[in-house]
């Protein structure tokens, strides 16, 4: 999973922002306390940035203060479920990474239909429908999408200019083709690569898989529902490889030589979260500044117009657990932050928007140079598979089916009747 959760609004936390966080809380003590298990980057999108305090009006209202015990990502899930586990707890609502809501793990989570009909999110409809089904279980909604990231195609626009390229590709087949044309020594003397890809992440060959109309897992557990479509996948990704378009150390490149790559002009393509843009276009990290875009990944030539690119997506959700205390509470406080203005408004304080409205709101979308591109992409976004037991095991056995297939030692076929004998049985499980 891609674990860096940025926006282009990077906060500034500076002291007039902290005199007015602390200006804006009354002098008396609340009557209750709402506590909250969360990653810190969940609390300033909420608290601090240009749109300043979102939970101001909301603990007003309800005589509430907001206690955050925040966490990194791995040891928040960790403390989340094993508070969930106990008789009782004080924690009312928790952040839970789409990757760890398991079966297993909604079931410590309260079900939240039944608020949902009594006292309704605000346009729910609006909020990415991929996102809210990956926290459907046995048709029960066990939490609320709050922060996600979603994948696009980077392109360095002067390198396709220096190769005669007018524009970036519209279609599988036309990345693939750009990207061997790619393969050149650019006017700066650096040797550059078409395309570079991380081998440890399962995110990319999914991609690849979706621009076919086939997938890894399915979000009903199918596992590789369209098996030549994962073949045409790995046969395009090898293919890349032999011409010299992936980097000759594609079974040692990291997420992180993404970043560098196309920063230092040594790709023309990458794929990453919409959410780098910033970071990507930096004058004080990157050799072109301003020049790296963004599009949403292209699906194949002969799907265009027929079915929409389903880009692969991560994200948070907001839960109540199952022993809290205070469901009512809890339910209140979600049911604010979901609210289409405070969408808007923790996206100005860096947050990444699960509504696909909130990137037509003219206060966000003014600072973002690919909304409209993001918004498209989010609205038929999926996660890379839905969580399961052995997701994990399952993910390294599908990784090393496909570096061997890119690398050549294996063919598409082959690898992907492996796919089917190792990997079903964890699926099964």
């Amino acid at each position: 999973m891609n674990h860096h959760w940025t926006r282009r609004q990077t906060l500034k936390s500076a002291a007039g922002a902290a005199a007015a966080l602390l200006s804006a809380r009354p002098a008396w003590a609340a009557g209750q306390t709402l506590n909250i298990l969360a990653h810190r980057v969940h609390q300033i999108s909420l608290t601090e940035g240009p749109a300043g305090d979102l939970t101001n009006a909301w603990r007003a209202a309800n005589d509430t203060d907001c206690a955050w015990a925040t966490f990194d990502s791995n040891p928040l899930q960790d403390r989340l479920f094993r508070e969930a586990s106990l008789d009782k707890t004080d924690f009312g609502v928790g952040f839970v990474v789409n990757s760890r809501a398991t079966p297993g793990a909604a079931a410590l989570l309260q079900p939240l239909d039944a608020f949902q009909a009594r006292a309704p999110i605000e346009d729910f409809a609006d909020i990415a429908p991929g996102l809210v089904a990956a926290m459907r279980f046995d048709g029960k909604l066990s939490a609320i999408p709050f922060r996600h990231a979603t994948q696009a195609l980077f392109y360095n626009e002067a390198l396709l200019e220096e190769r005669g390229i007018k524009a970036p590709p519209t279609s599988l087949e036309e990345l693939v083709d750009q990207a061997k044309q790619l393969n050149f020594r650019s006017a700066a003397g650096t040797q550059v690569t078409g395309m570079c890809l991380a081998s440890d992440l399962s995110v990319f060959p999914v991609t690849f898989a979706r621009a076919f109309g086939g997938d890894f897992i399915s979000n009903d557990l199918k596992l590789l529902p369209d098996p030549t479509a994962m073949e045409k996948a790995l046969a395009t990704l090898q293919d890349m490889f032999a011409a010299g378009s992936l980097p000759r150390s594609y079974a040692t490149t990291k997420n992180d030589d993404q970043v560098t790559w196309i920063q230092q002009g040594r790709a023309a393509f990458t794929v990453l979260p919409f959410a780098r843009a910033a970071q990507l276009n930096r004058a004080d990290q990157t050799k072109y500044p301003g020049r790296i875009k963004a599009i949403e990944f292209p699906i194949s030539q002969a799907l265009k117009g027929k079915v929409a690119m389903s880009s692969v997506t991560e994200f948070w959700a907001m839960a109540i657990l199952a022993n809290a205390r205070n469901k009512d509470l809890a339910w209140n406080f979600i049911r604010s932050m979901s609210s289409k203005s405070t969408t808007v408004g923790a996206a100005r304080n860096g947050n990444g928007p699960v509504r696909v409205s909130t990137y037509n709101d003219v206060n966000f979308a003014k600072d973002q140079p690919f909304a409209a591109i993001e918004a498209k992409a989010l609205a038929n976004a999926r996660v890379p598979l839905p969580a399961f037991p052995e997701a994990a095991r399952a993910q390294t056995l599908f990784l090393e089916e496909v570096q061997l297939t890119v690398i050549g030692q294996k063919t598409p076929k082959a690898a992907v009747a492996s796919m089917m004998e190792r990997i079903r049985p964890l699926v099964k499980a």
